[in-house]
């Protein structure tokens, strides 16, 4: 049996960052969280980085399109100055641009697994 971590995020594009090899996309998602007697957005910010066909895909987006991304979750460890740093990678398998300047986007827009 394969056993897997994964990710699922709806959210609004904030910055992309597109390289030679790789793009990186900022994602916000709002959360309800009660403040008093008052409900307020709290929103999260996920860094999730992508790969092969979809950088290309990355450059056509802007940000506030609201997008579906799913994908595998990696940790990483490495030494710095004598520490130990740990990090999480949101690693793209799927993206679809679920609106885009402000309108729905085409269904066919949206791309599998590399």
């Amino acid at each position: 049996m394969q056993n897997i971590a994964e990710f699922r995020i709806i959210g609004r594009i904030g910055k992309v960052d597109v390289k030679d090899k790789v793009a990186f996309l900022d994602i916000a998602s709002n959360y309800g969280r009660k403040v008093g007697d008052d409900w307020e957005d709290d929103t999260h910010w996920n860094r999730v980085t992508l790969f092969g066909k979809h950088i290309a895909r990355a450059a056509k987006m802007g940000k506030g399109d609201l997008v579906h991304v799913t994908g595998r979750v990696r940790q990483s460890r490495y030494e710095q100055n004598g520490e130990t740093v740990y990090g999480v990678d949101l690693i793209a398998a799927r993206i679809g641009v679920i609106v885009k300047n402000g309108k729905p986007a085409d269904r066919d827009d949206d791309e599998g697994e590399d």
